[in-house]
């Protein structure tokens, strides 16, 4: 995981693909230049969904020629996470309110050979980051309430984008900053432009049947949104 500033990854939402033949939609959106999969696992506990879980992540492990990027959205979390390590994830994230032990369950993350990513709702607090972020490979922060796709992108989060790439950068660290919920082309800009470097989109991508445009304009804007920024006066 490098180059966290050089780079605009697309991760694609599984949540919002067809799941009839979602070994062929990942086929289909990693030709059309997506950089990780991103595998969202609801437990109808923790979010008021229920998806998919490792059995899906290992059936699609041999059409997926990119990461896997598992977001649990369960609580508890432990049990799941050596289940998916197995099944092929590459980056397993969770959410700090589903676990006991933060620091114990990124070093198990981290032990079951995946990298370790922490996600944020948007009403949860940055300051879980004070202890936890030099053990990260990701931070995830969320633009919707979990629970859902297809969802309207929360505004308000741009300046906790702003914040979490302040520490980041501060840290000295290859941390990657996602960001997941209701991203497209029309707000991607902002979210570059906020300091992320990874979007994850789901309807914006499946819904329109032109993988590689949707992908293609997403990361156009977001780098279009870094390139303003970065040319600001300080």
């Amino acid at each position: 995981m490098q180059n966290t500033r050089n780079a605009m990854r697309i991760a694609p939402s599984l949540l919002s693909a067809n799941f009839a033949r979602l070994g062929e939609e990942v086929s289909a959106v990693i030709e059309a230049g997506a950089d990780l999969i991103h595998f969202d696992v609801m437990d109808n506990h923790y979010v008021p969904n229920l998806t998919i879980g490792p059995l899906v992540c290992e059936a699609i492990k041999p059409y997926a020629t990119v990461p896997i990027d598992v977001h649990l959205m369960v609580k508890p979390v432990d049990a799941l996470i050596p289940m998916f390590a197995h099944a092929g994830a590459s980056i397993i994230s969770f959410h700090p309110e589903a676990s006991e032990h933060i620091d114990r369950t990124i070093r198990l993350i981290r032990d079951s050979g995946c990298k370790a990513g922490l996600v944020l709702n948007p009403a949860t607090p940055l300051g879980v980051l004070d202890h936890v972020l030099d053990q990260l490979d990701l931070v995830l922060l969320m633009s919707v309430s979990p629970g859902f796709g297809g969802q309207s992108f929360i505004e308000s989060v741009l300046p906790k984008i702003e914040a979490v790439r302040r520490r980041i950068d501060a840290s000295g660290r290859e941390i990657w900053l996602e960001v997941d919920g209701g991203v497209k082309p029309d707000n991607a800009a902002r979210v570059g432009a906020a300091g992320a470097d990874t979007l994850v989109a789901g309807s914006a991508v499946f819904n329109g049947g032109r993988y590689r445009e949707a992908i293609g304009a997403i990361r156009a804007a977001a780098l279009q949104g870094r390139e303003s920024m970065e040319g600001r006066p300080a």
